[in-house]
């Protein structure tokens, strides 16, 4: 499946659409290159999802948590600044990987195997006119 997002103002609907395509699947693991639009599209995800914080690239703190209108946890891992594979056991991984919030993860690769075969896996493509074609398995 693919979701063509031709600019920002498409944002919302591919929200929608890539959360419904998911159905009741709630960890989410992007790749793409630097400046894919990774961070934007999944403020677009919490703001979908009702987020009433302002959604932000956890690039320095790794993990950001996000609370919805309802009271729900949404969290935002970004892998960026991992070295090893032992540091997301510090901060522990394992518990996001396992509960019942939304989870976006950002450069995932490097904990690839960690991750539960469900996790809905986004490619992020930037084509030549700039737009954004997000890309599920």
């Amino acid at each position: 499946m693919e979701i063509l997002i031709k600019d920002k103002r498409h944002l919302p609907a591919a929200a929608r659409e890539l959360l419904n395509h998911s159905a009741d699947k709630k960890i989410f693991a992007f790749y793409g290159s630097m400046g894919a639009g990774k961070t934007t599209i999944i403020k677009a995800l919490c703001k979908n999802l009702g987020a009433i914080d302002i959604v932000s690239s956890p690039t320095f703190t790794l993990v950001n948590e996000y609370k919805t209108s309802g009271g729900e946890s949404l969290f935002h891992i970004d892998f960026y600044r991992i070295k090893k594979q032992e540091e997301v056991y510090d901060f522990g991984l394992e518990e996001y990987l396992t509960g019942d919030s939304y989870c976006f993860m950002e450069w995932p690769e490097l904990v690839e195997e960690l991750l539960p075969e469900e996790t809905v896996r986004v490619r992020i493509i930037v084509d030549n006119d700039e737009q954004r074609v997000l890309s599920l398995p």
